[in-house]
């Protein structure tokens, strides 16, 4: 992004058009899963032929077909977050607690390194036990540190590298508004990887992107979401 008011206020209308896409798509998931996620791919592709903000190189925006897995449906959750299993000797639970352990547990702010440029400040707030098919694997939900924060949640699985993006994909971006929603009486997110993303890196390396750190490596394939091939 060029260093202009017009870009930044392109970059806003951006992340505004992707803030109303999320709220259309929780109120559609509500009672039709798939028809939040035909509309949720249908608006991004728009958004990523014609919009000036969007990752995909200028020359490419024409022509660029973003390209998905099948709909599984065993792939969406609604799961608790879970307090720290190591917390430092001082910290104390904050938030909601829910049943069963939900809940949050801060731990001391830590950083995951980017594709390019300095490591990205955040504190892991609690993990998500998602019960994939497989078995259940275990998550760690990041709240992205500085002015406003937000929810982040980065994943690496087996496809990476071959069919999707070799350093992961997100599922949660609470900067950007990508959000699937939840329930703070409770403790719980939904998490479905049908909504799983590319990071804007994996488009044009002029950008810069989180990388989803080691404990957030799956061992299992995850062929939902967006993919390259």
């Amino acid at each position: 992004m060029d260093e202009s008011g017009t870009d930044y206020l392109e970059l806003a209308d951006w992340r505004r058009r992707l803030g109303t896409l999320y709220a259309e798509v929780r109120a559609l998931a509500a009672s039709d899963p798939v028809a939040a996620l035909e509309h949720w791919r249908a608006t991004r592709q728009v958004l990523y032929r014609e919009h000036s903000q969007s990752p995909v190189p200028r020359v490419a925006r024409s022509t660029f077909q973003a390209r998905h897995f099948p709909h599984d449906p065993a792939l969406r959750f609604e799961v608790p977050v879970l307090r720290d299993t190591a917390p430092p000797p001082c910290a104390a639970p904050s938030g909601p607690t829910g049943p069963s352990g939900a809940g949050v547990m801060e731990t001391a702010s830590s950083a995951i390194p980017m594709s390019i440029g300095q490591p990205l400040a955040l504190r892991r707030v609690g993990w998500l036990g998602v019960p994939f098919p497989a078995g259940e694997r275990r998550l760690g939900l990041y709240w992205i540190e500085g002015y406003g924060g937000g929810l982040f949640l980065p994943f690496r699985d087996a496809t990476n590298g071959t069919e999707t993006y070799g350093a992961g994909r997100y599922v949660l971006d609470g900067v950007k508004s990508a959000d699937l929603g939840g329930n703070a009486a409770t403790g719980t997110l939904i998490i479905d990887f049908n909504f799983a993303y590319h990071p804007s890196c994996a488009f044009d390396p002029r950008w810069a992107c989180p990388l989803a750190p080691p404990e957030n490596r799956l061992d299992l394939p995850i062929r939902a979401g967006e993919r390259l091939v």
